[in-house]
């Protein structure tokens, strides 16, 4: 991608620090309230906030085009058969579907046991110790170990594997466009150079993981070539450990801060875990997704040229008081809160939502079952524990203090 094609978010939403990225809320609020359809006409691009107009822009696909040649998004990306996020139904759903049955609830059901080791042997490490940064011991090892068993990738190289998914994820801005692309594009090599051998290894001796099915796959009645499903297991490694690492990570940032003292009352009725990730999903994802007009259009009540880029903010979507009453509060017993749009909607639904979530709920139910409750290490300043994330800031590190069951 060049600077061209890229679309700056930081320039338009004018959040410059970091602690303003991470808590955009307040941007989203007054955007919500004045600006609910907002052109940057410094980038040509339009700007949606309110839930129903976020929700058409993901599910109308005839009017906003998944096609796009601008991007926010800072994935490397190629116009051919492997890419799934840059194309439309029906397209989208023939190579969607080459993915789509390692997601199904009865393949999830049989990785269930496997993810429940993983996350025993990971939880085991951390007892006994009095403070435990719960980002770098559980948050980033869960997923990036999960997704590279279920590819078929050895789980020992999910250092490297995460290191390389961290740069291709890595925001653009205008000052540092020339050394990010660069990074990338290292990044996308190294990564494809190392899984071409596990490829073709699995051509020839396929086993029961995703790469092995993607060898034996036809699209549009012909095979996948190894660079196909080479180019395919990035984009499943990339994303499949990504959110579920921010989700993770933000569950114990807002058990700690967003309400403190949630951690006993989940402890008491494990039924509430995936309350609380649903409402962590609403609540704290600062969350856009962008689209291409496809069509000329007055659907919002401005005229949006053919062409143009509309970026859907779904994490403003998500606190729209006409949709969740006191949105602007943290309740997991809000009775629609899985009506959030943090996955998506439409046909371009989040592929590994079930995954993510699966691992959340194994992971928090596990940990709570060992941990009496949970605090913030002394002196905690959330903005020294951000790095820079795809649409603001993430936590890097989230340094807790545990108490033993």
């Amino acid at each position: 991608m060049n600077q061209t094609q890229t679309i700056f978010l930081q320039e338009m939403s004018k959040l410059k620090t970091k602690q303003a990225q991470w808590e955009p809320f307040a941007w989203y609020k007054e955007m919500r309230e004045n600006s609910p359809v907002f052109y940057d006409a410094g980038q040509n691009v339009w700007n949606v906030f309110l839930y129903d107009d976020v929700k058409r822009v993901l599910v109308d696909h005839r009017l906003f085009s998944n096609k796009k040649e601008r991007s926010f998004i800072p994935v490397p990306r190629d116009d051919n058969r492997t890419n799934i996020n840059f194309c439309d139904p029906p397209e989208h759903r023939t190579r969607r579907g080459l993915l789509a049955q390692a997601f199904t609830p009865r393949s999830l059901r049989e990785w269930e046991p496997r993810i429940q080791a993983i996350a025993d042997e990971l939880i085991a490490e951390i007892e006994g110790q009095a403070t435990v940064d719960i980002v770098q011991k559980l948050a980033i090892p869960l997923p990036v170990t999960v997704i590279a068993e279920l590819l078929g990738v050895p789980s020992r190289d999910r250092e490297l594997i995460k290191a390389w998914s961290d740069i291709l994820f890595y925001p653009y801005s205008k000052e540092t466009f020339g050394d990010v692309a660069e990074q990338k594009a290292q990044a996308l090599k190294e990564f494809s150079d190392y899984l071409y051998p596990i490829v073709q290894e699995k051509r020839k001796h396929p086993a029961d993981d995703i790469i092995s099915d993607l060898t034996r796959a036809t699209l549009e009645g012909e095979q996948l070539t190894d660079a196909e499903v080479v180019r395919f297991s990035i984009g499943l490694l990339g994303a499949g450990n990504e959110t579920t690492t921010m989700l993770i990570s933000n569950i114990f940032y807002s058990m700690l801060f967003d309400q403190p003292g949630i951690y006993r009352e989940i402890r008491a009725d494990l039924s509430l875990v995936p309350k609380l990730i649903e409402e962590v999903l609403r609540y704290r994802f600062p969350v856009a997704i962008d689209r291409q007009v496809a069509q000329d259009t007055t659907v919002f009540g401005h005229n949006l040229k053919k062409g143009q880029i509309v970026v859907a903010w779904t994490g403003a979507a998500n606190r729209d008081e006409s949709k969740f009453d006191h949105a602007e509060n943290f309740d997991i017993h809000r009775p629609n809160n899985q009506h959030h749009l943090t996955f998506g909607a439409g046909p371009h639904l989040c592929l590994g939502a079930p995954l993510a979530r699966m691992e959340a709920n194994i992971a928090l139910t596990t940990f709570v079952k060992r941990f009496a409750d949970i605090y913030p290490a002394e002196g905690f300043n959330v903005v020294e524990h951000l790095t820079d994330s795809a649409v603001g800031q993430s936590l890097k590190s989230l340094p807790i203090r545990l108490e033993k069951a």
